[in-house]
């Protein structure tokens, strides 16, 4: 411990000086003139390269960003109404929004205004007007394509009337569903290849008659498949052929 004490008192002193200056951070004439230094070559420099990119990237704007405090100023604020503390308070809000408060031949008027404007909607739709179909129906091909279904007698139609009787059989006679499980396998292997052939023929037909039609035939092919599907009664829109009609 002593030749250390030595060592340190008389070998280098001006280290032990360096060490207690840079201990203390206290700044003294020689650095605070190199910091001026440094400070004025980097004005001379001119802007670093992540200035010059900030002042790329904000350019374009046309103008400078504006303060936190003039945005909030400029913005367009209106009185905020405190929320309904009772459900009471909550009520009179809902009704002053709903508007003036209707009698009750007014509201039954507008009732059967709404079913009939509903009404004559579903009509039309069902009728097969163009203005009134879902997007899925609407078109000259898909039209075309109803029309050939309907013109025809698919087994298809017979899938859900045999599925539903198969299902209360099963749930009747329990001890006939070793034998009604395979029975409704092969029910739906024979409405596939129906609906395969179904398919087949409606886009051959679509192609002989709409050559630039660009719709994929896996798409025309299934939209026939789920109508011959439903039931006649059922098909939305309704029918515009009869069984057996030609499909010009």
């Amino acid at each position: 411990m002593g030749w250390l004490r030595a060592r340190s008192a008389c070998g280098h002193p001006r280290s032990n000086l360096t060490t207690v200056k840079l201990l203390g951070r206290k700044k003294t004439q020689d650095e605070s003139a190199d910091n001026a230094a440094m400070a004025s070559a980097a004005a001379d420099a001119g802007p670093s390269a992540g200035e010059t990119q900030r002042v790329t990237r904000t350019g374009p704007k046309g103008r400078p960003t504006p303060k936190r405090g003039a945005a909030r100023g400029t913005a367009k604020k209106g009185p905020i109404a405190p929320a309904p503390l009772t459900a009471a308070e909550a009520r009179a809000r809902r009704k002053s929004l709903e508007g003036p408060k209707l009698s009750r031949e007014e509201r039954k008027e507008q009732r059967t205004t709404n079913r009939s404007r509903m009404t004559d909607r579903r009509e039309r739709m069902m009728a097969g007007d163009e203005a009134y179909l879902l997007p899925r129906d609407q078109g000259p091909v898909r039209r075309y394509v109803r029309d050939i279904v309907d013109s025809r007698r698919n087994l298809l139609g017979l899938f859900m009337p045999t599925t539903l009787t198969l299902l209360f059989m099963t749930f009747g006679v329990p001890q006939l569903q070793l034998y009604l499980s395979p029975a409704m396998l092969l029910v739906v292997a024979i409405m596939g290849v129906d609906g395969l052939i179904l398919g087949r023929k409606v886009n051959r037909l679509v192609d002989a008659k709409f050559p630039s039609n660009t719709e994929s035939h896996w798409k025309i092919g299934l939209y026939a498949a789920q109508r011959a599907s439903q039931m006649r009664r059922m098909r939305t829109p309704r029918a515009q052929i009869e069984r057996g009609g030609s499909v010009e």
